[in-house]
């Protein structure tokens, strides 16, 4: 039976008539991730950087989210032509791809997702959830429409080049990091620091000048806001092991109370 892919998050950014807002899917759980498909964001970001997935994780993930009506980013824990190859085979059709530092690494990531002579793919779409184990037709002529790059700017090299990598083809948009911008900067844990924000918003304005999407991570709802007033077209506003922490960090302050003995808890 002949089937069809998703549109790509780069279909759906250019689509908008308004900036799309998504959340951190992060604790690994193919459950939290299916409650957090449903909760009417437009968009989630399964993370291996900074969180326990694998690719088996990752793969229980996108069958659980499929079929919600939210687009699915997934970010490799490095800009790898085989890990990048395993996620696109695993059926991963929007890629964000962390610490692009330059064009020559916007340049191998697309390389990644592009079959010779465009890349450099390894084939094996028969064995692969990516072409529906070949029932995705044409899937092998048509992959690089099925598929979007976003790269990630967090570094002041990056800043310093990202016009040159918002050139590359290939690349769809470019997503700031404010958290590791500010420690490249030497401002760790400051992300908020105006010096951060200035740089976050000179990228949000080169990429404005060539028309490409931008979005940015910011869990503070008024820099988020500030963000988008300077043009960023898609952000990330919470992540579910965030709001888990904080959830329950206020139900044991609100029932319960520290005798007399007791030291109050520190977060």
């Amino acid at each position: 039976m002949p089937l069809r892919l998703e549109d790509t998050f780069r279909s759906a950014l250019a689509a908008a008539g308004r900036p799309l807002a998504g959340m951190w899917v992060c604790s690994g759980s193919p459950l939290i991730a299916e409650l957090c498909a449903g909760s009417g964001l437009d968009w989630l970001l399964v993370d291996a950087e900074h969180s326990p997935n694998g690719l088996e994780s990752i793969l229980a993930q996108l069958q659980a989210i499929h079929g919600y009506p939210v687009h699915t980013l997934v970010r490799p824990p490095v800009n790898d032509t085989v890990l990048i190859k395993q996620y696109l085979d695993l059926g991963v059709q929007n890629l964000l791809i962390p610490m692009v530092n330059s064009a020559a690494d916007a340049e191998a990531a697309v390389a990644a997702t592009r079959y010779p002579p465009h890349g450099v793919r390894g084939v094996g779409s028969a064995l692969a959830r990516a072409a529906r184990w070949n029932r995705v037709p044409d899937y092998l002529a048509r992959a690089s429409e099925t598929i979007s790059v976003t790269v990630q700017i967090e570094s002041t090299a990056a800043v310093e080049h990202v016009e040159d990598i918002l050139a590359v083809d290939g690349v769809d948009a470019i997503f700031l990091g404010p958290s590791d911008l500010a420690a490249s900067m030497g401002m760790l844990g400051q992300q908020e620091h105006a010096e951060v924000r200035a740089a976050v918003e000179h990228c949000l304005a080169a990429a404005k000048a060539v028309g490409k999407p931008a979005g940015v991570n910011a869990f503070n709802p008024d820099t988020a806001r500030a963000y988008l007033d300077a043009g960023a077209s898609f952000v990330l506003v919470g992540a579910d092991v965030a709001l888990l922490a904080r959830g329950s960090e206020a139900l044991a302050a609100a029932f319960i109370q520290p005798s007399d003995g007791d030291a109050p808890a520190s977060y």
